[in-house]
């Protein structure tokens, strides 16, 4: 609240200036980081308060903004409510999790006709308070589903230069491992592992789904099953579990594009080997691509990560083909729209300048027969 007090100025009247708006937090993707890591150590992020009008109708400053960096595949929740805040996917993706608060006015906005000498002031709305959690989804194209010892990591570090821990006792992956499989120069795939599942982790049993979620970023899962387990059980009453396991957390994660992979082939005999996979297939009663590998000597990777390459791509062109169709028909409602609103405006023009040709030779006569 301020009044203009100049020489030979006595009553300059209100000038008050009003408050800047409080700055809003956003959230932004970058691919410098890979880990959540920092945010175990701080946890409050507060963006500036705009600053406080001043005389002579000055206006305070805007608040700067609190800009936050978070890895690709971040997913902010809001933890009061579930919400999904927002969900950043690419590099350079930014958005606003938190707006804030509008400014204050000043005295000089209050003035009138009536009040020439406004005391009144109002504060500014405060701004947005959330408490966000914070997950950290892998992005790949494909994620590698299975029971512990499967061969999942032979078979990334087979196809991929990843390196992930290899050894011959159960659960040796604890962190999703990501690895670029490149078919031929210029075509290439982000291929994930994903620690081992155990019938009821729905429940908790073993790691749990904490890594589950991490498939639901995938295109395509790749459902990899050991035909000669070293504990001597049966592949396809586990294969079955481990599906109800992905039906149990969460029924779109197990309608996700699957394929099955039969791994180790290496240690079955020539002869036995196509009965006992078709065995596992008509156990399982599966319909899909099937396909014969051995992760460990990389027989079958080759033609397996072709036809992947190849259904990536095919999904690419759709998605494509789709999203240049949505937009030639938004493209073409908007023209329709646009014709239509032209065609009643030139209607209501016609009716209009009907309406006046119609007037015209009634006044007319009229002033001439005021004349005669």
């Amino acid at each position: 609240m301020s009044f203009r007090r100049e020489k030979y100025i006595p009553r300059g009247g209100p000038d008050g200036g009003d408050g800047g708006d409080g700055g809003s937090v956003f959230l932004l993707a970058t691919d410098d980081l890979n880990t959540l890591m920092d945010f175990r150590h701080k946890r409050t992020y507060l963006a500036k308060r705009g600053e406080n009008g001043r005389s002579r109708d000055c206006t305070g400053a805007k608040g700067d903004d609190c800009i936050i960096e978070v890895p690709e595949g971040t997913v902010a929740t809001d933890r009061l409510t579930g919400r999904v805040v927002a969900d950043l996917k690419k590099d350079g993706e930014l958005v606003k999790v938190a707006k804030g608060g509008f400014h204050g006015l000043g005295n000089a906005r209050y003035k009138s006709s009536t009040n020439r000498a406004p005391r009144k002031t109002s504060d500014g709305t405060p701004g947005e308070r959330l408490e966000l959690q914070l997950e950290l989804r892998v992005l790949a194209d494909v994620g590698l589903l299975g029971l512990p010892n499967a061969g999942k990591s032979t078979l990334i570090r087979s196809v991929s230069s990843a390196t992930p821990k290899v050894a011959d006792y159960p659960f040796t992956t604890l962190i999703p491992n990501l690895g670029v499989a490149s078919v031929e120069p210029h075509r290439s795939f982000v291929i994930a592992d994903i620690p081992g599942l155990i019938e009821g982790a729905a429940e908790g049993h073993g790691l749990g789904v904490r890594f589950l979620k991490h498939l639901t970023r995938n295109r395509l899962l790749l459902h990899v099953i050991d035909i000669q387990p070293v504990d001597n059980s049966d592949p396809i009453k586990t294969a079955k579990g481990l599906v109800g396991e992905l039906v149990a957390h969460n029924q779109a994660l197990a309608e996700k594009p699957r394929w099955l992979v039969l791994n180790k082939t290496d240690l079955i005999p020539e002869e036995m080997l196509d009965d006992l996979c078709q065995e596992i297939v008509d156990g399982l009663d599966w319909q899909g691509p099937v396909y014969k590998i051995s992760a460990a000597t990389g027989v079958g990777t080759k033609q397996l990560c072709s036809d992947i390459m190849i259904q990536l791509e095919q999904w690419h062109q759709e998605e494509k083909e789709a999203a240049e169709a949505a937009a030639a028909k938004a493209a073409s409602d908007a023209e329709a729209a646009a014709a239509e609103k032209q065609k009643q405006k030139d209607l209501h023009a016609a009716q209009v300048s009907e309406s006046a040709t119609t007037d015209v030779p009634q006044a007319t006569l009229g002033q001439n027969n005021r004349d005669t």
